[in-house]
């Protein structure tokens, strides 16, 4: 499989303090990669390392094939990212924040007028474009967010907790736009703190205290822990975490 991330001991210290430590992994084009951790595992400072917001202090990586020291830029072209807090604006209409995000990554007229109208569709809103994103469910808005973070066809994109504060059913619809999206070639990098949704994932990576702990698919993690779900796997490993906090 074609990887599209690929660290080799990347490390980001603060002064003394070494947030994350020596990661190395890989992961493939179109594959949903979960990324977990408790709070102060260093997961946070990873992705913001692999997003080109933070720069490494040693280490190597390149995400879509671009270097995390050297072409950053390129790396924020070529990504989509959504944050857990619900980041589109409310006063504008669907369609207009559709529109407003394509024109920031730089696509042409024509490319978003059809985007708009492939992704109204896909959510089931055509008859809800000129509402605005005010009056929408919460659940609405946050599939439309993910939406809008791929609206670009980037070869990657970051999802930091998106289902957070959702009702099971809507979750669950919002883990089918993923796999709409790993279908069409997208990789998905996913952080959670549900571990139901890890079991979606097609592998996982837990960090402890700055390094990764465990890495690999959910069934083969639960046959070496001899966990029968990821839940326990997760507390195996996070309960020897020493640190409390980021």
């Amino acid at each position: 499989m074609e990887s599209v991330i690929k660290t080799e001991k990347l490390t980001k210290r603060f002064g003394d303090f070494i947030a994350a430590n020596e990661l190395t992994f890989e992961v493939g084009k179109g594959e949903i990669f979960g990324f977990l951790g408790a709070n102060g595992a260093g997961k946070t400072t990873a992705m913001r390392m692999l997003c080109g917001l933070l720069k490494p202090t040693s280490g190597k990586a390149t995400i879509a094939g671009f270097d995390v020291y050297t072409q950053t830029e390129m790396i924020k072209r070529n990504i989509g990212y959504m944050s857990q807090k619900f980041s589109l604006y409310d006063n504008l209409t669907v369609s207009e924040n559709i529109r407003f995000c394509a024109g920031i990554y730089g696509m042409r007229t024509a490319q978003i007028k059809t985007k708009t109208q492939e992704l109204l569709k896909e959510l089931q809103l055509e008859n809800e474009a000129k509402t605005l994103v005010s009056a929408l469910p919460l659940g609405w808005k946050q599939k439309l967010a993910f939406l809008v973070s791929i609206v670009h066809d980037p070869d990657i994109v970051f999802l930091d907790e998106p289902t957070g504060g959702v009702d099971p059913v809507t979750r669950r619809q919002f883990w089918d736009l993923i796999y709409y999206a790993a279908h069409k070639g997208v990789t998905v990098f996913v952080t959670t703190h549900y571990m139901d949704e890890a079991e979606y994932c097609n592998r996982i990576s837990i960090m402890v205290d700055g390094v990764i702990a465990a890495l690999d698919s959910p069934s083969n993690l639960k046959k070496q822990f001899g966990y029968t779900n990821m839940e326990d796997v997760f507390y195996e490993l996070a309960r020897k975490a020493k640190r409390k906090g980021d």
